[in-house]
């Protein structure tokens, strides 16, 4: 049978250029904590709802300090408080950085995300068990069936790609008339039996076969029944959206995956083929200031 195209999503090209910044959260990394940035807002979201934060409020402030981070990294309010600054203070400069690169976020989502901002705040207590093993459970890239797999360098982390995922659920859930939330929570859980099972990619499951959906089922059956009851609940009602791409939350959820993975090898094409050229020119990395001048004699001196 032959499928139909759907129309392209209106907007969702305009939003691909902020997606992909999100996505790079996956390999910045700070002094103050372990694991990527990415890694970092994944053990945070996921300490906030077993703690009983209500999923609106996690979902929505960590997807708006996604998008900030976009441009400050590893700035967040508690450094810029640490450093002197008020909470108003501090505040004020992580708005000025979202709004630096949610202008193609659409409004009425971008509006509740730029509230939400004051909600992120640093999570009482370690993360639970299953963070540390996503965050520690590499990715396994492309692979097809009867064809060796395509291994790059470094891999991403189960917790770098269920956190990116969550964030952009919640980005592209208003160009198909999604909740956020919904599309937030299977994003950050729909990888659950990775904390068990290593990741093989599509090759690794088709030689599972018939016994494919039973180990899946059984592994994160054995994670939901780990968590408090209510959040466990919460996700075994959204985690069926998976199945297809029929609700709203489904597709939200869906286009937010695939664009995750696609994303990820462009980058590693892009880091394949980057030159030196592209840092000196077209990103200015002997930027202008009072010792630009030297800089430039400088490197002319040493045939740079």
């Amino acid at each position: 049978m032959t499928r139909t195209a759907l129309p392209p999503l209106a907007g969702l090209s305009d939003l691909r250029p902020l997606l992909q910044e999100v996505g790079d959260a996956k390999r910045v990394r700070t002094a103050a904590a372990p694991g990527s940035l990415a890694e970092q807002a994944f053990g945070r979201t996921w300490t906030r709802l077993v703690d009983g934060e209500e999923p609106e409020r996690v979902a929505l402030s960590e997807t708006a300090a996604a998008v900030a981070r976009a441009r400050l990294a590893g700035i967040d309010a508690a450094v810029l408080q640490r450093a002197g600054l008020r909470p108003d203070q501090a505040l004020d400069v992580l708005r000025r950085g979202f709004d630096d690169v949610a202008g193609a976020v659409p409004a009425g989502v971008r509006d509740r995300l730029r509230d939400a901002l004051p909600d992120v705040r640093p999570a009482a207590g370690g993360p639970p068990d299953l963070v540390t093993a996503l965050n520690a459970q590499p990715r396994a890239g492309a692979t097809a069936p009867g064809r060796p797999r395509l291994i790059v360098e470094p891999p991403e982390s189960h917790g770098d790609h269920c956190l990116t995922v969550a964030v952009y659920g919640v980005l592209v859930a208003p160009l198909v008339g999604a909740d956020p939330v919904v599309a937030f929570l299977v994003g950050i859980a729909h990888h659950l039996h990775n904390v068990t099972l290593p990741d093989a990619g599509f090759a690794g499951e088709v030689l599972l076969g018939d016994h494919l959906g039973a180990v899946i089922g059984e592994l994160e059956r054995q994670e939901l029944d780990r968590l408090p009851r209510a959040l466990g609940e919460r996700l075994r009602a959204v985690l069926p959206l998976r199945a297809d791409a029929v609700a709203p939350e489904s597709q939200a959820f869906h286009a937010a995956d695939v664009l995750d993975r696609v994303l990820q090898v462009h980058h590693h094409a892009r880091a394949a083929a980057f030159t030196a050229d592209q840092a000196l020119d077209d990103l200015e990395l002997v930027h202008a200031g009072p010792v630009q001048g030297f800089h430039l004699d400088v490197l002319r001196s040493a045939g740079l």
